[in-house]
């Protein structure tokens, strides 16, 4: 190394560390997404170019920082939380940042978490420490755009100013188009079964810097601690990292252009793609070949038992499904996804959790609005909302039967909510129980729309044509 070289290094460990400002950390539903910089892509095409050194300028790292803060997060093996992010890197920066320069620096494992899915299953996170997930936002803030303008226009996850509703309303149009078949493809424990050489193949297509792609073999590598012990990792991208997303968006990119060079109307949303074709057996013909060429090519698994060849409307699509009539095509909520909702209301209005019933309300018109009312007012799904707001009404008549309790207590609060004393009488001296009584007709009166909506309960029927309006 010549003394020019050394001394750009040395300045460079020079000045702040990244996250000399004041910002106060806060927390967040964000789903995590990268802000591509601005940056020469044409960088990546050079033998040698300086990519590291964008990746560990002040301004991206600050950037890192702020991102990682806002999305918070459990903390790492470490135990190091968010928080204390700051604080750490006003002391260690330099040290840390000169390892990353010279190749030494060596990312700690990521610790495993369970997350139990809907239908049984299991999603294995893997979370790295909040110094990872940062130097990993770093990363993939400057890789993103240098891959972003080559993906796909049918590639929707995890994309800068793309959304699953993309993909959603593109597979409404090829089904209006006669292409009422559906190739539904489902990877089998992808982000646990990514090929590592196969992957940074891809990735040194474009990055020519061969520090950064040691590092992201070396964070491919780290390893899963499980009960205090690493466990090594041969194949796999942890699921849960910052970078975790782009690196499975540059390993299917093969599958998209794949799919593009035969002519094929598809979306992908992650490891979900779906190709529309018009007949059964084109359908047969098409899920085979690809079958082959994701094992043969990617060595990725299909998995068969969540796979077919069907008809849309037979199939569950990034939450949705569609129906067809004699008129139109339209989009529904997949009947997995109600049970999943109706299953998180039973959870919400359980009636031995202690809440009042205020304190229950509130927590329902949360996970309505952000949930049902956000993502899935794309479906067509007044008539369910309508049998949805009934039963979550007469829930929260259970719940307020039973923290009444005393017979006096119920018979006073009835009457004062205008019920007659024949009727309060013939309620009160009930020997049903709590859900056969939360249906009759005079709780139906008192306890009413007018009564939830009093107490602040969301009119989703309402709020939903509102928003079919706009």
């Amino acid at each position: 190394m010549d003394s020019r070289e050394t001394q750009r290094k040395q300045n460079n460990l020079k000045g702040n560390y990244p996250g000399k400002i004041t910002v106060q950390p806060r927390k967040t539903s964000e789903v995590l997404s990268v802000a591509p910089a601005r940056i020469n892509t044409n960088l990546c095409e050079e033998g040698e170019d300086h990519l590291l050194e964008a990746i560990l300028t002040k301004d991206n790292l600050k950037r890192a920082l702020e991102r990682v803060e806002r999305n918070a997060g459990a903390p790492g093996i470490d135990g190091m939380k968010t928080c204390e992010l700051r604080k750490y890197l006003q002391e260690e920066w330099p040290h840390i940042k000169a390892s990353l320069l010279d190749g030494t620096y060596l990312p700690k494992s990521v610790r495993r978490k369970e997350i139990f899915k809907p239908d049984g299953g299991i999603r294995l996170l893997g979370i790295p420490t909040v110094l990872d997930r940062m130097i990993q936002q770093a990363i993939a803030q400057i890789l993103t755009p240098i891959f972003e303008e080559g993906f796909s226009d049918h590639s929707h996850g995890f994309r800068p100013k793309r959304k699953a509703h993309d993909a959603v309303r593109n597979a409404k149009g090829y089904i209006e188009e006669g292409y009422t078949w559906v190739v539904d493809i489902d990877l089998e424990k992808y982000f646990d079964r990514v090929n590592h050489d196969i992957l940074m193949s891809r990735i040194a297509r474009k990055v020519k810097d061969k520090r950064i792609l040691k590092l992201i073999r070396r964070y491919l590598e780290a390893g899963v601690m499980i009960n205090g012990v690493v466990i090594e990792t041969e194949e796999g991208t942890p699921q849960g990292g910052p970078l975790s997303p782009l690196l499975s968006n540059i390993m299917l990119d093969d599958l998209d252009k794949e799919l593009e060079k035969r002519g094929h109307r598809f979306e992908r949303y992650a490891d979900d793609c779906n190709i529309y074709v018009q007949t059964q057996r084109a359908g047969e013909r098409v899920y085979q070949s690809i079958k082959a060429f994701l094992e043969t090519k990617l060595k990725l698994k299909i998995n068969e038992a969540k796979s077919a060849v069907d008809r849309p409307w037979n199939r569950k699509f990034l939450g949705f499904s569609f129906y067809r009539t004699k008129d139109k095509v339209g989009i529904r909520l997949a009947p997995k996804t109600i049970k999943r909702i109706k299953t998180r209301v039973r959870a919400i209005t359980k009636r031995n959790r202690g809440k009042s019933v205020q304190a229950v309300i509130e927590e329902l018109n949360q996970y309505l609005q952000s949930s049902l009312l956000g993502y899935y007012a794309l479906a067509d799904m007044k008539g369910f909302l309508t049998d949805l707001e009934g039963w979550i009404r007469r829930k929260l008549r259970v719940i307020i039967w039973k923290q009444w309790k005393r017979t006096k207590t119920r018979f006073k609060e009835l009457r004062k909510l205008g019920l007659s004393i024949e009727a309060t009488k013939t309620i009160v001296s009930s020997r049903k129980g709590y859900w056969r009584l939360s249906e009759t007709p005079q709780l139906h009166k008192v306890l009413g729309i007018a009564y939830f909506k009093s107490l602040g309960l969301i009119n989703l029927v309402e709020r939903y044509s509102l928003s079919r309006q706009g």
